[in-house]
């Protein structure tokens, strides 16, 4: 409910149990983008703020860049952009109550362009595989970023 909220998707599917009772789903469901709020509780997610260290995506620099020097767990960060490209879903079910997913993550295409400015693009695709207590696959979501290699003639 306070992901439906947040999003602001007042649908009352996701929250009222004697609504979605008399749907032909029967119950209620979990909002279409829901399982994205998964990364934040990863500890391992780069992108999670971690008190005292520089991290990207802080709003203390354009989006997707890190300051000359910055560090990020440990390891240097270079001055290119990487930016969220691209996010899609595909459903081959509703989540519903009382489901525990479990995700897998795998590579998917990797692909290069030449940017409009000079430089290159080179995308990648990270491929996640959400499946239910039962071992049953209910979400596969796709997402692409983009590495933007600079080259020496753009501003």
């Amino acid at each position: 409910m306070q992901f439906a909220r947040a999003i602001g998707d007042p649908n009352p599917i996701y929250s009222d149990i004697e609504y979605a009772r008399e749907t032909d789903l029967g119950h209620t469901i979990a909002p279409p983008t829901f399982t994205m709020a998964a990364a934040h509780f990863d500890p391992d997610w780069p992108l999670r703020p971690r008190p005292g260290r520089p991290w990207l995506g802080s709003g203390r620099t354009p989006s997707g860049t890190a300051e000359p020097g910055a560090e990020s767990d440990g390891e240097p960060v270079s001055g290119e952009v990487r930016l969220h490209a691209e996010q899609h879903y595909e459903y081959h079910r509703h989540v519903g109550p009382g489901d525990v997913l479990t995700a897998t993550e795998r590579p998917g295409r990797n692909w290069q362009k030449d940017g409009r400015r000079g430089g290159h693009m080179h995308f990648s695709e990270t491929i996640i595989d959400y499946h239910d207590q039962n071992g049953d696959l209910v979400i596969t979501a796709r997402r692409v970023g983009v590495r933007i290699e600079r080259s020496g003639t753009d501003g």
